[in-house]
């Protein structure tokens, strides 16, 4: 059976990644509830720790796991490294005895345990005590509940996760409110300052994004891009030497590094250096998401026997986060663009053929499946190839961090 892993951010005060939540789907069914949780968390630490790598999924970030009653009474939890995981009590854990002892002896062994989808319930407090993180969904508790979990919680030893905040406003109430970690989407949306403009130097980066993966530019052109600029060179050589991809001898060379590249490999490398530039000032795990939803579609524009334009999805993936890294409007920045209509219709509107490719990728970082079995049945895309494609993103996004 295929298990589909997908991973959501988890950041600290300052923006910087904390952890990842790891979300998971059993198979080749329609949503989660068709895998029983003890399956759906073995099967996902089995994949993660023992079979795609713990650092290719995580990036040498921690890990935050569900942990259903049982496999918190057999405590699965220790079979894996206790730096990297957090364990996950879900909400329909009932706080009995044989539970509570388990996530004792769990946590004096030195793993973080975290209660999710917290609802506070006096009967509650042996496994509060026990507990260094705890989740309260800021989707589903009103902000008066909410400040009142805060303070009533005050004399234990915990710290607060603020989910589901879906925007810099929801950001900002929660860490007024003492929170330490925050889950949710309000990274990817933008703050619209009013009277701000995009700089001309900005633009100017955007637009070299899209006259470089134009057709008609040659590689010609795009080495004399590379060779004048040292920034650029450096960063080339430092990516072909990652250890994304595993070459047994250096690249020196930066005809070298072209020719192992290839034309649209270059094209991509300078998009995306130009694109880490647009977002120096923004969450790390922005540009990196950018980035995922690149390679997916580009990935997904191979396999799809509609015969699309795998250069207009990887750009449509590319910039379908400009409007959050330059704080600005989707529709306003589109104009200043020379994209294709259709990269702008479905950027915009949410229009046209590409859009499917590009809800199919947002479905499964969010780990909707049901979204995302809709969207595959309209691509024509072979399901059981997408973990691969995302698992090979995930990568390459992470190899581009640390150039």
């Amino acid at each position: 059976m295929e298990v589909y892993v997908a991973r959501q951010p988890i950041f600290r005060r300052n923006r910087k990644i904390y952890a990842y939540e790891l979300l998971f789907r059993g198979g080749m069914v329609n949503a989660f509830p068709d895998i029983d949780g003890d399956t759906a968390t073995s099967k996902v630490l089995s994949n993660t720790f023992l079979t795609m790598g713990m650092e290719h999924v995580l990036g040498g970030k921690r890990a935050f796991i569900n942990f259903t009653r049982d496999l918190l009474v057999q405590k699965v939890p220790m079979m894996f490294p206790r730096e990297q995981v957090t364990v996950e009590v879900l909400e329909d854990v009932s706080p009995e005895p044989e539970v509570v002892d388990a996530c004792r002896e769990i946590g004096e062994k030195g793993y973080e345990i975290a209660l999710d989808d917290f609802l506070y319930r006096d009967e509650l407090r042996p496994l509060i005590q026990l507990a260094k993180i705890i989740k309260i969904d800021f989707m589903a508790i009103s902000l008066e509940d909410i400040a009142e979990y805060v303070e009533k919680l005050a004399p234990y030893d915990v710290k607060f996760l603020a989910e589901k905040v879906e925007t810099h406003e929801g950001f900002q109430r929660a860490l007024d409110m003492g929170f330490t970690y925050f889950q949710g989407y309000f990274f990817s949306k933008p703050q619209i300052l009013t009277g701000r403009d995009v700089s001309s130097s900005k633009i100017n980066l955007m637009q070299m994004v899209a006259e470089v993966n134009k057709e008609d530019m040659k590689f010609e052109e795009l080495e004399k891009i590379v060779t004048r600029d040292v920034s650029i060179t450096y960063k080339l050589l430092r990516y072909m030497n990652s250890a994304y991809f595993r070459r047994m001898q250096e690249i020196t060379s930066i005809k070298q590094a072209m020719v192992l590249l290839g034309q649209n490999g270059v094209r991509r490398f300078i998009s995306l250096i130009t694109m880490a530039k647009l977002a120096s000032d923004k969450p790390d795990e922005l540009l990196r998401t950018s980035i995922i939803r690149a390679r997916m579609c580009e990935w997904l524009g191979k396999e799809t026997p509609s015969g699309v334009d795998t250069s207009e999805l990887f750009i449509l993936g590319l910039f379908s986060l400009i409007d959050a890294i330059l704080d600005q409007e989707m529709d306003k920045l589109m104009d200043k663009l020379p994209l294709s209509d259709a990269v702008k219709n479905t950027l915009v509107k949410s229009e046209g053929q590409l859009s499917v490719f590009l809800n199919l990728v947002k479905a499964y970082e969010a780990g909707d499946w049901e979204s995302f079995s809709d969207s595959v049945s309209k691509t024509g895309v072979n399901e059981e190839k997408v973990p691969g494609y995302y698992l090979d993103a995930v990568g390459w996004a992470d190899s581009m961090s640390t150039i």
